[in-house]
């Protein structure tokens, strides 16, 4: 007689979910190496500048009030969202994280049966998120290493329901024009949801400045999700927020966790939000960076993707070795990055912009990796 296991009786497309795997943390990597190094951590688009030192006087300021419950609605953080974004609080829905509520629109606006559309070489968690509740997803072959947008509207069909699209795309770094991005919205039948990812747009230069939540109000079928843990340093408090109509923000608003937000991932994310001197230092620092990146690459003889956010996406083909080789060869180095395999870019690796002397510690190792 066979045993059972309730792990059996699970429905196959969550036996067969593929899994999201994140960069390796700093931890498992001091783990793995038989003598000690100086760790630069390059594979995550994490903040190298850390923390504002505002946000961090904020957690400390409610840590002594952790034996209580945060505020479910976030209202506080919401006040100040809304003032900036010229929108209306109830349009507002929080997470942990932006891919908290990826996953939620996934769940609420897919069954099994429908379709949800998203490109090649696109942010890994898309189609988890729709395999996650059974839906279809459907893959539309990349452009220059972005969104084809016209071949996305021709892959909508009768049973389309989702259209993910990210701006800044992770991991190619690529950026649609703004004004072909709202013509696609308003080409997408209404009762169709589109899902702008801009966990990487506080990037761009003012020229380049997204506005997207300006468009809600023409185009109810969008809702733009936006992130705290890149320019503003916050990855490891875990808090996005995403902006909607306000019947998409309820729905989104009903089905997440009540205390989705913690306490001192509010109260973080409203001092960040509000230090413009941090922001503006990240956006510098970044952008100094990303020079010092191309300019190496470029006296290696290495292309690389033009990128608009704060990492890049470097062609290693020419090395004879797969990302993942020479992923492998610098960590034994030091330095952590992201081999793109399992974005279907086997020859790629993607760099987090880190702070001057970890871009110099990058080119050297990828240097001796050549060599």
């Amino acid at each position: 007689m066979s045993l059972s296991n309730p792990a059996d009786s699970a429905p196959d497309y969550i036996r067969n979910l593929p899994r999201y795997v994140p960069g390796k943390p700093a931890s498992e990597v001091k783990r793995e190496q038989a003598k000690p190094l100086r760790l630069h951590r390059m594979a995550s688009n994490e903040n190298p500048l850390g923390v504002s030192a505002k946000a961090l006087a904020a957690m400390q300021a409610v840590m002594a009030d952790a034996a209580n419950y945060p505020d479910p609605s976030g209202h506080q953080l919401k006040a100040r969202l809304s003032a900036r974004l010229r929108v209306e609080a109830q349009q507002l829905v929080l997470g942990n994280g932006s891919s908290e509520l990826l996953d939620l629109a996934a769940r609420c606006f897919l069954r099994a049966g429908d379709e949800a559309v998203y490109s090649q070489y696109a942010f890994q968690a898309y189609p988890v998120a729709i395999h996650a509740v059974g839906a279809t997803p459907v893959c539309v072959p990349a452009r220059d290493y972005g969104h084809d947008l016209d071949a996305m509207r021709a892959a909508i069909t009768e049973r389309t329901k989702l259209v993910f699209i990210a701006n800044p795309n992770n991991p190619t770094g690529t950026l649609l024009d703004a004004a072909a991005l709202q013509r696609f919205v308003a080409s997408v039948p209404r009762h169709i949801l589109v899902v702008l990812d801009e966990a990487y747009g506080e990037f761009l230069p003012d020229a380049d400045a997204l506005h997207s939540c300006d468009w809600i109000a023409e185009h109810p079928h969008l809702l733009v999700l936006r992130t705290f843990s890149k320019a503003y340093g916050l990855a490891g408090m875990r808090v996005g927020y995403g902006v909607a109509h306000p019947a998409v923000a309820d729905l989104l608003n009903r089905l997440r966790l009540t205390f989705n937000t913690s306490a001192m991932a509010q109260a973080a994310a409203e001092a960040a939000f509000d230090d413009a001197d941090f922001l503006q230092r990240s956006r510098g620092n970044n952008a100094q960076g990303m020079a010092q990146l191309e300019q190496g690459l470029q006296t290696l003889g290495l292309p690389f993707i033009r990128s608009h956010a704060n990492f890049i996406a470097i062609d290693v083909s020419s090395t004879g070795r797969s990302g993942a080789e020479v992923a492998q060869q610098l960590l034994a180095a030091g330095v952590i990055i992201r081999p793109l395999g399992a974005n279907q870019l086997p020859q790629f690796i993607r760099v987090t912009v880190g702070l001057p002397e970890d871009n110099v510690a990058f080119l050297g190792a990828l240097k001796q990796v050549l060599s």
